[in-house]
């Protein structure tokens, strides 16, 4: 807050609750508005929807004048809409380019962002991935026919197809075609259908590479918006560490011609004997999965040529690597800080925009209650009066009854404030049960707040830790559970069934699922007690779940509670990682299965140095167990991914398909490990920069100004709800809004210096109220 008199929630001081509070006079909402002239009053300004004529140069009317209401409150109605459109791209984080720019424009541009456009769109991407599972190569119980997974594919096409035509309609072929994620789109779509369609007529499948490109239809899905932005992110994170890979590979080849000259005459030694196998050798070198065996026949011809080992992998593993792992730091730091920034500037014009369109001739610089809740009707259609007048409240920081631009500006802050009565928020929910029931009640909330019982309740998990290590033990010694496991059992599980039904009694369910903790329990005590069903037909091993309930014996300890604070700030972001890493597995398997997987891996290899990793004998029940990492089908293929990432051994797979098909097939294997280590890497250094983050934020807020952030009172008159058709009984009642504490707020306290600055260099100029429009003319 600047100040103090203005609302932001973009704090910039700590000291302040970024949410203003208001005084206990009334504000009449209509003091500065003559409501007879305003409701005949037109638009300022058109915007690209709305029918009606304008003069751009001279914001004059051509076809419409203040006398003619009916074209007046279409007027209005059309720039609510349009209004509510700008505000949802800011939310959304869409471009403008994406505008409807005409009325015509406007039913293609609702049908896609309706929200079961959304959910269709959605099941069809999904179904089109999923269709890998029944395609050639496949498992033969999952195996379709090829006219019934071809047709599902063509009709799973068409549906997104129709997303790509109706986009085309008020965007353009221009705007499409500059737009990068909707041509590709397009261009995969086009080859798609035709391969679809050629598959059908056919009866017969082909090679098709071009399946690995399915992935980009759950990319562009708007359900997808976190995903791409994290992708977008670690795209935009490439540039250094790509500068770091050239150096990374020179060095590589440097060492592979030095390690060439030196030991390719050597015999015995099958790792340098060319030039190419050289630099393979070390390439997986760098990933530590064939040492020391690399390195052990030169080392058995002479010591010092150990030097050369070790000065590679110092170089290269744990200096050049942990250099590039800095690099990616420092690039993701700022990207981190600009994709806050672009995201902030997106709003704040979002706004502008809006506003815009609700200012009026003769009010051109404040919006009043009434052009508020016409776009609020449109943008947030479930919301009430009673929340939308809150919010106008909230916002009208000069207390004028209208809203000027700088306060219009924090609309998309205070939207998704939930309010109710303060009187309702501090009772609990039994407070109008009967008096005997009530008593028993509080009886039981006052109990379990107590804090000894939370040390007893962390007591008894900890002993159930110990028993199952207890009892683990033993069975592992004599092969049979001790006596009295049952018991044990069954006295856990009704300890953690009892807690669970006292606290929903105590709190009720919302309040009780409110805390994130509660909800971990109950999942887990939903779990013991399926587990428990399992003990008794015999199942052990699902007796382990219970057991994750001794996580929250860690959160006393404030380090843990650090750490476990910070996977639940990342959560959405780690979220984001793990689709974009299936999303990648995908594409690699789709290529893989193409490339590999017509090739059987048993006792393939022989007279090679791998060959007994690949023996199959079931006559003699000899196996070496690495020909199932193979491509025959995409569920396989992930987990011959999942182990090439890992590492370990890693080179073995890659070797033996070299061997069945060609050396060339290397560059898939060793171009698959950079790509998820690149990965791998931002990953890393997003949970470095997190738990950074949250350290250094809890260093400058304490708990309570926290509380200030996320808790609001205002006070408002019973004339004030009336006057907007809200009915109350008391003169005055005062509301509670609640919001979520979320990591962009908690960057703006941070950040809160950078941001005025952004905020200053932004093109938008302001001047207490006034403002140039000519900067937002599209």
């Amino acid at each position: 807050m600047v100040g103090g008199d203005t609302f932001r929630m973009n704090v910039t001081s700590t000291d302040v609750s970024p949410y203003a509070r208001f005084a206990e006079d009334t504000i009449e909402i209509s003091s500065n508005y003559d409501g007879a002239s305003d409701e005949d009053e037109p638009p300022l300004f058109f915007g690209g929807m709305t029918l009606l004529e304008q003069d751009p140069c001279q914001n004059e009317l051509v076809s419409l004048d203040g006398g003619k209401n009916s074209d007046c409150r279409k007027a209005w109605e059309l720039n609510y809409h349009e209004a509510a459109i700008y505000l949802e791209e800011g939310i959304n984080n869409d471009k403008f380019a994406s505008h409807p720019k005409s009325q015509e424009a406007l039913p293609a541009y609702l049908l896609v962002h309706n929200h079961w456009y959304y959910f269709l769109d959605f099941v069809a991407s999904l179904i089109l991935m999923l269709l890998a599972l029944t395609e050639k190569p496949a498992h033969p119980v999952l195996e379709l026919p090829i006219g019934i997974h071809g047709s599902i594919e063509l009709l799973s096409l068409m549906i997104i197809g129709a997303e790509l035509i109706m986009k085309l309609r008020w965007l353009g072929m221009k705007t499409s075609i500059s737009h990068t994620r909707t041509a590709l789109k397009g261009c995969a779509l086009f080859v798609m259908l035709i391969e679809a369609i050629v598959i059908l007529v056919r009866q017969s499948s082909h090679i098709r590479v071009t399946r690995a490109l399915r992935p980009v239809f759950i990319l562009d899905n708007h359900y997808s918006r976190r995903v791409r932005r994290y992708l977008r992110q670690v795209l935009q994170s490439l540039p250094p560490i790509l500068d770091m890979l050239v150096l990374l590979l020179f060095v590589m080849l440097l060492f592979s011609c030095l390690g060439f000259y030196l030991f390719s005459e050597h015999l015995d030694n099958p790792y340098f004997s060319t030039l190419s196998e050289s630099f393979v050798n070390l390439f997986v070198l760098l990933t530590t999965a064939n040492f020391p065996d690399v390195m052990m026949p030169a080392y058995a011809r002479s010591k010092w040529y150990a030097l050369f080992f070790v000065t590679y992998l110092i170089i290269v593993l744990y200096f050049m690597m942990n250099l590039m792992l800095a690099v990616v730091y420092a690039s993701f730091s700022s990207k981190e800080k600009e994709k806050l920034k672009k995201l902030l500037l997106h709003r704040q014009t979002a706004c502008q925009h809006a506003f815009r369109l609700l200012i009026s001739r003769k009010h051109s610089n404040s919006v009043n209650f009434k052009r508020f809740s016409g776009v609020m009707a449109f943008l947030s259609p479930t919301k009430s009066k009673r929340d939308t007048y809150l919010i106008f409240r909230l916002l009208n920081v000069s207390r004028t009854g209208v809203l000027n631009l700088s306060e219009f500006q924090h609309v998309l802050d205070a939207l998704p404030i939930v309010w109710k009565k303060k009187k309702d928020s501090c009772k609990p929910y039994f407070n109008s049960y009967p008096k005997h029931f009530r008593f028993i009640c509080n009886l039981i909330r006052k109990i379990m707040l107590w804090q000894s019982t939370q040390y007893f309740i962390y007591f008894v998990i900890l002993l159930g830790g110990i028993s199952m290590v207890i009892r683990t033990a033993v069975s592992s010694s004599n092969g049979v559970m001790p006596f009295g496991s049952m018991g044990e059992s069954i006295f856990f599980v009704a300890f953690y069934n009892l807690e669970a039904i006292l606290k929903l009694i105590a709190f009720g369910s919302k309040e009780y699922f409110r805390s994130g903790w509660n909800a971990f329990d109950f999942i887990i005590v939903v779990l013991s007690n399926i587990g428990m069903v399992l003990e008794f037909l015999g199942y052990f091993g699902f007796m382990i779940v219970r057991h994750a309930r001794l996580l929250r014996v860690f959160k006393i300890k404030k380090r843990y509670r650090d750490v476990f604070g910070t996977v639940f700030m990342l959560a959405d972001g780690l979220a984001s990682a793990a689709v974009v890493l299936t999303l990648f597995y995908y594409f690699f398997a789709v290529v893989g299965m193409e490339l590999f997987g017509g090739y059987d891996m048993k006792n393939c290899c022989k007279n090679s140095s791998i060959q007994d990793n690949y023996v199959y004998d079931n006559v003699t029940d000899t196996y070496g167990y690495y020909y199932l990492n193979n491509f025959e089908n995409i569920i396989t293929s992930y987990v011959t991914l999942f182990e090439l990432m890992v590492v370990n051994n890693w080179y073995i797979i890659m070797k033996g398909f070299a061997y069945v098909a060609t050396e060339w097939s290397q560059i898939y294997f060793m171009s698959f490990y950079i790509i998820t280590m690149v990965f791998l890497n931002v990953v890393v250094v997003s949970v470095i920069d997190g738990f950074i983050f949250r350290i250094q934020y809890k260093s400058t807020m304490s708990k309570e100004e926290e509380e200030k952030l996320t808790s609001q009172e205002l006070v408002v008159t019973k004339s004030e709800l009336h006057s907007v058709g809200v009915s109350e009984d008391e003169d005055s009642i005062t509301y509670i809004g609640c919001s979520h504490l979320t990591r962009n707020v908690r960057q703006s306290i941070m950040y809160h210096t950078e941001i005025e600055d952004w905020l200053k260099n932004s093109t938008t100029t302001q001047n207490g109220n006034s403002f140039s429009f000519s900067k937002l003319e599209d």
